[in-house]
This record gives C-alpha cells, sequence and structure tokens, in this order.
C-alpha cells in the first residue's frame, strides 16, 4: 500500500511545504492539497513549491473540478509543473463540491467531468483532442508521458464513469463495507469498457487520528462526515433514499442532515456536522492506536486500496504523522529498515 498525505492550503504555505518534506521523508509516495480557491491559497502555486522543495513526492488536488478553471488553463498547469520538475503530477478530479458551492454555482456534471478528464489527459500528453468544437494540441509538449487521472465519487454513475474512463479511483471515506460495494462498481465499468479489474488503482483518503482517547478524536474528526454527508445528499436527492441501487451503510446518517456552512468546511469543530453519530465517525475515518490503524489499513488493502490518504485536519497532526512515519507506513509497506535514521 501506498501512503498519501492531504492537507488544506491554509497560510503560511511554508506550513503545508514542511509537512510535504516531512512526508517524503517518512515515506509516503504522494502529497494532495484541497482546491477550493476561496476558501485556502491557490493549490497549484504551492504545488510547484512542494516539488521544488522535495525529490520524489508526486503532487496533485484531492480534487479539482471542471467548472472552478478552463481545462485547457488546467491542463497547461500539469504540463509546465511536468516540464519543470518531471513526472511527478497526478490529478484527482470530481464534480465540484466546495469549490463551486461557496461561490453561488452548482457541481458540474458527470459528463463534464468525463469530458475535462478526456481533454486535460490528451492535452497534457501531446495529443490533439476535441475541444470547444475545435481540435488543439500543446505544440510545446514532450510527448510520451500521460498524466494519472483518478476520479472521485459515490454514486453507481460516477463509479460506471470512473470504471471506464480513469486511471484511479479516490473513495473519500475508509468504510470496507463501502468499499467492497464501490470498487465491484467501478470494476464492473472497467470491464465494460474492454479493460481489465485491476485497471483502476483504488484509494482510500479519510483523517486518521493515532492516540488513546476515542472521544477526543471522533470530535476532531466529526468534521468528515458533514464533508462526505454533502455528496450522499446529492445521491439520495437523485436516486431516493430507499434505492436499491446504494447501501444503506452509506445513506441513512444524512436523514438529520441541515444546512450546511461551507465557511467551516475540513475543519475540525464544524458545527454543521452535529448530525455525525459516532459510529460513522469510527467508520468513515481510522481511529484508535497504532495497530488498530495497521488493521483497517490491512482490509482495507485486502479490498483494493493500493493508497490510503490521510487527512490531517486536527489537533495532533504531528503525532499522527509521525506515528505513521515511523510505524505504519513501514508495517504496511512491509519493511522499516529504511526509517533507522529517522530514530
Amino acid at each position: 500500500m501506498d501512503f498519501g498525505l492531504v492537507l488544506q492550503t491554509d497560510p503560511p504555505s511554508s506550513r503545508v511545504v514542511e509537512l510535504a518534506q516531512r512526508a517524503e521523508a517518512f515515506g509516503f509516495t504522494h502529497v494532495w492539497v484541497y482546491d477550493s480557491p476561496v476558501l485556502w491559497q491557490e493549490p497549484f502555486v504551492i504545488l510547484g513549491r512542494i516539488l521544488a522543495e522535495t525529490e520524489r513526492i508526486t503532487v496533485g488536488p484531492m480534487v479539482t473540478n471542471p467548472g472552478t478553471r478552463d481545462w485547457t488553463v488546467l491542463a497547461s498547469t500539469f504540463a509546465t509543473l511536468t516540464e519543470m520538475y518531471g513526472p511527478r503530477t497526478i490529478c484527482g478530479m470530481g464534480r465540484g463540491d466546495s469549490a463551486l458551492r461557496y461561490i453561488g454555482r452548482s457541481p458540474r456534471s458527470l459528463q463534464e467531468m468525463a469530458d475535462a478528464m478526456r481533454v486535460i489527459k490528451g492535452l497534457v500528453a501531446g495529443k490533439p483532442v476535441s475541444y470547444n468544437g475545435r481540435e488543439i494540441e500543446f505544440p510545446w509538449v514532450e510527448r510520451g508521458w500521460e498524466l494519472p487521472m483518478w476520479g472521485a465519487g459515490y454514486g453507481p454513475k460516477a463509479l460506471d464513469c470512473i470504471g471506464r474512463m480513469a486511471d484511479g479511483f479516490i473513495l473519500q471515506l475508509a468504510d470496507p463495507q463501502i468499499l467492497e460495494w464501490t470498487m465491484a462498481a467501478v470494476r464492473e465499468g472497467s470491464v465494460a469498457a474492454g479493460r481489465t479489474e485491476e485497471a483502476v488503482v483504488g484509494c482510500v483518503a479519510a483523517p486518521a487520528y493515532v492516540g488513546a482517547d476515542l472521544a477526543h478524536q471522533r470530535e476532531q474528526l466529526r468534521w468528515f462526515g458533514g464533508m462526505v454527508g454533502n455528496h450522499v445528499a446529492d445521491i439520495v436527492n437523485r436516486y431516493g433514499e430507499a434505492s436499491s441501487e446504494i447501501p444503506k451503510a452509506l445513506t441513512d446518517y444524512v436523514r438529520g442532515r441541515g444546512e450546511y456552512d461551507y465557511s467551516h468546511h475540513g475543519r475540525a469543530g464544524n458545527p454543521s456536522t452535529e448530525f455525525v453519530p459516532d459510529d460513522i465517525v469510527d467508520r468513515f475515518c481510522v481511529l484508535g492506536s497504532v495497530s488498530d490503524h495497521i488493521a483497517k489499513l490491512q482490509t482495507l488493502e485486502g479490498l483494493g486500496a493500493r493508497q490510503f490518504a490521510l487527512y490531517l485536519m486536527h489537533d495532533a497532526q504531528e503525532e499522527t504523522l509521525e506515528a505513521y512515519g515511523r510505524h505504519v507506513v513501514p508495517a504496511c509497506a512491509g519493511s522499516g529498515d529504511w526509517l533507522a535514521g529517522l530514530r
């Protein structure tokens, strides 16, 4: 299993770069950042600095969307970073949540998401693509490398789209039951498109908090159930609460959901997430001791997760990152010898 670190681009940006450097030293392979340019600093500027200040880490948004920027701008940004620092970028793509809703716009359609993935990936590879009725390409791109394109989603149609088109699947929660259902749907879509079941890399992205006080951990991570609830509410509105296509484990808890205030999005203590029960926090996040984390991640890996992307938004960032670097990453990667120099 690979490990990623998911960060918000809060100022000072130097802190984001520092955490990325520590993640690389601890054996993480990816650093992901939120992409909501009003709520946080512009991510791609900071990603460029991370690439300049690290040697191996792969960076990208978790997730961007088709509506905030023109697709050619996104493609040019990725292609430029690749020319400057080599093939160390990745694109997580969704329909858009906080980035669009906070400025009074709606998430884009699945068709737009699919089209954006096609256009961006093609342009970065130096291929001609059809865009706005014209055939365009980047004449300055060196051909031969393709940007990994990972899609995020929960509903049946989104999972089918990701299976058919994407290189990776991002599930933003760590519930084994839901991972099993979503991975099966992604694999079904992949096979239907003439690809293999293993063509799409599975990634679980969720908050992790290492410690002994479970009650405190739950309060620090309850925000995540509210964030996921925004997407689940969209699914319920589309398919209906009693739909047999959606597992009840994913939909039942949003019944008590009220208005959501995006000004607290992704932050501990978010007052819009009081409806999230403890059992959802336990299922969606990774809590407890080091051994608890290792056991849950091994279960997720057995169900198809090839990366765990750790959201680090709570009051024990340094402690959790170090616990992962010294214990969890080596245990799940199979060897801790390379960490000897850090002890």
